[in-house]
């Protein structure tokens, strides 16, 4: 899964603000439903992307102050939410309190860390950031009125100001030694340069702007709005990502680091560390990490090599993996072609999604390509969540460049992990969800939704796909993709490995092509331990099932389990952990025991 910028990603996961109090308040939790209203005031009044996908009216028509005063008050907020926290008193709280709790707790905690760390100096790489993230911006709005036209002009009137403080962010990284590795940043300037267009009619910010929005507006506003829309985009947008993209070329990327490594930061060790807690929400080491995806690589080698077989194919493994790599029969000639065929895939599996799961979501998903200013440098495929005020469906981003470099062998398996049953399954569920306060709904643990979204690639084999053995093949290398990631993210970060050292790693142990190994490895290098959260996550989901399966037994039922495991959103893997156990409890046969000798001797009295 890949979103265009952490912190636009972080608010598509919100819901309305309606829903802040639709708990029934109990004398006990008055005290923690008071302070999560705060801290989700707090991050509204921030943060009006945040509002504008939950379908809050303030802050409309500006965008978030990013300057570093911003960040230290910010930072103080949240030392103050924590002692609050820390004042009431737990034992008096019920079981779903106590997760909110912990949520809090770790969000507050999480955020106090990275600032500490120096992480909002870094606030873009090769994939993500302001640059690659606000020309989404006609998209997230989506607007239909006026009042929407003219809150979205505002907001990109802004531009040169939000700009202006995220360059200011840079420089202070450069001062502290907190920067990108260079050899990520490569393509930044052009990726910045993309939208420094000579006509203001070809800018997203004005095409990705819905037709059927537009239609929306009457004649004479369009009329009037227009000219305005145009001229902040020339003299507002276009200024802006110029002068960033001098920065980038003259200041910020000859400033880079030479190293990869996240240990070679200040603080680095540290750092990573955090990082691994924060992505797994699990206290691993790097050690532990890098032997469990050795061990996973050496099990679904096992498996690749039997599926080898079973082809007739002549040859070892290697002369395999370059044969899928090769062949031009698995790969699609055309983008059409590649599009249909996802759309045919997830069209099959949305009839067969109700043998799997009692609960669906009533939020749709489209399909739309990735588009061509960061299609290059991003993976094959990742998925965009709706407006939680249901404004807007998902959205499954399917990379069309370089078609050569995207197999049909996968296309199941990538499906299934993007759409359904995996990131939209889950995230529209999410956002669905009544009776939790918007922080919970809002919350993004990677390792609860990347592990889900792996997860439900093996559920494909349940849902009868995977007949062709090569479509099978697809899955076990989009799964030793994942476990390589464990390998070579600790390697990168913690054991002191070249680039050149993760990408020959990963074209030994997947099928994947080269231009996709590069693009991977590049993005572990410039966000450590993310990758991480994806094999952990599935791991311990799929461990949970297996506990589930053999202590109930006959009273197993799938539905119900996976029902279960998506009931309270996106949460830490403890904590889901408690959550499982106590169903299992519940679910679990009353043991009979059976009257001692003494007894029947009371009763016969």
């Amino acid at each position: 899964m890949k979103y265009f910028a952490f912190v636009l990603a972080t608010t598509l996961l919100s819901t309305s603000i309606s829903h802040a109090v639709e708990s029934a308040s109990r004398p006990a939790d008055a005290t923690l439903r008071a302070l999560m209203d705060r801290v989700w005031e707090f991050e509204l009044d921030e943060y009006p992307l945040l509002a504008t996908d939950v379908g809050d009216p303030r802050g409309q028509d500006r965008l978030a102050s990013n300057t570093a005063a911003d960040f230290e008050r910010r930072d103080q907020a949240r030392a103050e939410f924590l002692r609050s926290l820390d004042a009431i008193d737990l034992q008096s709280l019920d079981a779903e309190d106590q997760v909110d709790v912990d949520l809090l707790r770790r969000k507050l905690e999480t955020e106090r860390t990275d600032y500490r760390l120096g992480l909002h100096l870094m606030p873009i790489n090769n994939r993500e950031g302001f640059h690659i993230g606000l020309p989404e911006l006609p998209r997230q709005m989506n607007p239909d009125s006026r009042q929407d036209f003219e809150n979205y002009i505002a907001r990109l009137n802004q531009f040169p100001r939000y700009v202006q403080e995220q360059i200011a962010l840079l420089r202070r990284g450069v001062e502290a030694g907190l920067t990108q590795p260079a050899i990520i940043m490569r393509d930044s300037v052009r990726q910045a340069r993309a939208h420094v267009v000579d006509d203001p009619e070809k800018s997203l910010f004005l095409t990705n702007l819905a037709e059927e929005s537009i239609a929306k507006l009457s004649e004479e506003d369009w009329k009037q709005l227009r000219p305005t829309l145009i001229d902040a985009i020339e003299n507002s947008v276009i200024p802006a990502f110029r002068a960033f993209a001098e920065f980038l070329d003259q200041t910020y990327v000859p400033a880079c680091r030479g190293g990869i490594a996240a240990r070679s930061l200040p603080g680095g060790r540290e750092l990573y560390q955090a990082q691994i807690r924060k992505f797994t929400t699990l206290s691993m080491t790097p050690d532990e990490l890098h032997q469990t995806g050795i061990r996973e690589n050496a099990r679904i080698r096992s498996q690749m090599i039997a599926i080898k077989e079973r082809v007739n194919f002549d040859g070892d493994l290697q002369a395999f993996l370059a044969h899928l790599r090769t062949d031009p029969k698995f790969y699609p000639k055309t983008k059409e072609e590649l599009l249909k065929e996802v759309a045919y895939i997830l069209k099959q599996v949305d009839g067969r999604l109700p043998t799997l799961f009692g609960k669906l979501p009533r939020t749709p998903y489209g399909i739309r390509e990735v588009p061509d200013y960061v299609a290059p440098q991003t993976t094959s495929a990742y998925y965009w969540p709706p407006a939680t005020d249901g404004s807007r469906g998902g959205f499954y981003y399917v990379n069309t460049y370089n078609l050569s470099a995207r197999p049909l062998y996968q296309l199941e398996a990538l499906s299934f992990h993007e759409a359904v049953p995996g990131h939209h399954l889950q995230l529209a569920l999410q956002a669905e969800l009544e009776g939790l306060h918007p922080i919970r709904k809002q919350s993004n643990f990677t390792a609860f939704i990347e592990g889900w979204a792996l997860y439900s690639e093996k559920l494909g084999g349940e849902l009868g796909f995977y007949k062709d053995p090569y479509q099978e093949f697809g899955r076990l290398s989009m799964e030793a993709w994942r476990a390589s990631r464990l390998v070579v993210d600790t390697g990168i970060h913690a054991k002191g490995w070249t680039r050149r050292q993760a990408i020959a790693y990963m074209q030994e142990n997947t099928a994947l092509s080269e231009h996709n190994i590069v693009a991977e490895v590049d993005r572990y290098i410039g966000w450590p331990g993310q990758a991480l959260g994806y094999k952990v996550g599935e791991l311990f989901i799929t461990e949970l099932r297996t506990r589930a399966e053999n202590q109930l037994g006959d009273a197993f039922d799938v539905r119900e389990f996976h029902d279960e495991v998506l009931r309270s959103g996106s949460i830490p893997l403890p904590v889901l952990e408690r959550k499982i156990q106590s169903y299992i409890d519940r679910k679990s046969p009353p043991t009979t025991v059976l009257p001692t000798a003494e007894a029947k001797r009371d009763e016969s009295k």
